[in-house]
């Protein structure tokens, strides 16, 4: 068990309950007093800031398969290409950026 003082929730942090599930914060309303996570299965839950510091939790890395919870989302919505770039035709992470504005 972690202390939850040692590791505050952050939106994007994951973490594995005791039942083994796990888990991304995706919300933190400190207005309300809650966290909103999403399990790796697409389920929401909502915890009160009291009870998220009583959780038997375990931080862990995000799955490689991070949209497992959007079942919908396609592949070309990632942002991942197949096609190769070579030097000659990449010469920054900004130049994408560059040909949308023309």
């Amino acid at each position: 068990m972690i202390e939850q003082d040692e590791h505050p929730p952050v939106i994007g942090d994951w973490y594995k309950n005791a039942l083994g599930q796990s888990f991304e914060i995706v919300a933190i309303d400190e207005t309300e007093g809650t966290i909103e996570v999403q399990f790796y299965d697409g389920e929401l839950a909502e915890f009160e800031m009291e009870t998220w510091e009583m959780l038997d939790l375990t931080p862990i890395a995000p799955p490689e398969d991070w949209s497992a919870p959007y079942d919908e989302v396609e592949k070309e919505d990632l942002g991942y290409s197949d096609a190769i770039r070579r030097p000659e035709d990449w010469s920054g992470p900004l130049d994408d950026l560059d040909k949308l504005e023309r």
